[in-house]
């Protein structure tokens, strides 16, 4: 029948279960046997010949978590991007890293970080810029020995080959895992140095550029906040704070996050120096229902799509109908659109729509279209600093689950700032992201290079 999911009918020998020590059925489904089988046409080497393999710190350090700590402290939800300057991970003190029981769990350059608990099979590289860091027992630390290139290897993890060979080797029932014992059992190609040159000097070219997308947007925030002062404003929160009983009638608020007194601050520093402006000037605020699952609409883009600048990710799962479609036609996204999440833990965070495509956001994310485009990328700036982070958690409604109402973003203050330093903002914005995705694009190059090799040294 229609719909139905067919069961998979797997059939191995009795050696190669006693040879694998593994009798769940999953371990011998057709693609990892085909994967098994390409590699053995080609000349291979157990991972840890070439990579010692250990994991990061066992030991409890959360009581040392803080956002002011020198050293970055990298969970295995940190490892889910390839460029790991692009994470933002907590921090410990450096004090803590030095002790002799931090030692194992420090990254040096050129080591690859492997979620091997969660989101398994993620992975980042440690460039020459991240400087000290550590990790947890989450991640996977694959350190090279010299004989192989850690740029190949991490690029032949990405791989179809090596993912699937991650997949086939984690165990487990509720909380699935990957165990370091098991990283004997995947195999690396045994590439000439040429081959591994060429890859790495792609994915050299990827971090580079992903690492100029990130100072392009760095200086973009510096811009920002020296414009308006952000990086000088020096707030001391009270033990306490009244408000008059008319403001609460006004507001028609009676919680105290609403009358913070940062925001209130904030506002008479800004308004001393700009006139501020409401958002509405600058933007028109869409509301829409969530979209009709179909197949054949356009990708909805979710809360989990949102990324530092711009949504990726999207298409793969979530599309609405062709009705919904045509009956919301002004929710089909268009080029300098903001999407605002205005539902979960992540309240304001704001992404700007640089792609060419049609999509439609869902209904925890309120759509911002600007009047002008020169504006986006100064929207976007000021909405996701401090500033705009405040306003958001001031406006924002709900216990259990906090949200914020179109009605609330309406009331939103922007700071008039030069005609010319909002368009500056907008290009580096745009310039960030397009160097961001040429990053990725090389990235997926070198990772097609490694597959390719792999077929055709196992055709031969």
């Amino acid at each position: 029948m229609e719909g139905e999911v067919m069961a998979q009918l797997s059939l191995t020998e009795l050696s190669s279960v006693t040879s694998f020590d593994r009798i769940d059925g999953e371990y011998y489904l057709p693609e990892y046997i085909s994967n098994q089988y390409m590699l053995s046409r080609i000349e291979t080497v157990s991972l840890p010949q070439w990579f010692l393999v250990s994991d990061g710190n066992h030991l409890s350090v959360s009581k040392h978590f803080s956002d002011s700590g020198e050293i970055p402290y990298f969970r295995g939800q940190d490892v889910n991007d390839f460029f790991l300057e692009n994470a933002d991970p907590i921090r410990i003190p450096k004090k803590i890293n030095d002790t002799p029981m931090m030692r194992r769990s420090q990254f040096l350059s050129g080591d690859v970080l492997l979620s091997i608990v969660g989101t398994i099979g993620s992975l980042s590289f440690v460039s020459d810029t991240i400087g000290e860091a550590a990790g947890s027992c989450k991640i996977a630390i694959l350190r090279s020995k010299g004989d192989c290139s850690p740029f190949f290897l991490a690029t032949f993890l990405m791989s179809k080959f090596g993912q699937l060979q991650i997949k086939r080797n984690t165990r487990g029932a509720v909380q699935m895992g990957l165990i370091l014992k098991d990283f004997s059992r995947i195999r690396v190609p045994k590439f000439s140095e040429a081959n591994q040159t060429q890859i790495e000097t792609i994915v050299k070219k990827a971090i580079n550029l992903n690492r100029q997308s990130k100072k392009l947007y760095d200086k973009a925030q510096h811009l920002l906040e020296s414009e308006l002062g952000l990086d000088k404003l020096n707030f001391k929160k009270p033990v306490g704070y009244a408000e008059r009983f008319s403001e609460l009638e006004k507001s028609r608020r009676a919680d105290s996050e609403f009358f913070n007194p940062k925001l209130r601050y904030y506002w008479k520093m800004l308004s001393s120096r700009f006139e501020m402006i409401p958002i509405l000037k600058f933007v028109t605020v869409l509301k829409f229902s969530n979209p009709s699952y179909g197949t054949n609409g356009a990708p909805i883009v979710t809360q989990k799509h949102l990324r530092t600048i711009c949504p990726e990710g999207y298409g793969h799962e979530l599309r609405t109908t062709d009705s919904w479609q045509r009956a919301n036609s002004t929710a089909i996204l268009q080029y300098y659109d903001l999407l605002f999440y205005s539902v979960g833990a992540y309240l304001g965070k704001t992404n700007l729509w640089l792609n060419s495509d049609a999509a439609v956001p869902a209904s925890f994310i309120t759509l911002l279209r600007c009047y002008n485009e020169n504006d986006a990328g100064f929207l976007h700036m000021v909405l996701n600093s401090n500033y705009g982070i405040l306003q958001s958690k001031c406006f924002q409604s709900g216990t259990s689950q906090q949200y914020i109402y179109p009605k609330d973003i309406r009331k939103f203050l922007i700071p008039k700032i030069d005609d010319k330093l909002r368009e500056k903002l907008n290009q580096l914005v745009a310039q960030s992201y397009e160097n961001g995705i040429e990053a990725k694009i090389l990235l997926n190059q070198a990772k097609s290079r490694v597959e390719r090799l792999i077929e055709e040294a196992a055709a031969r």
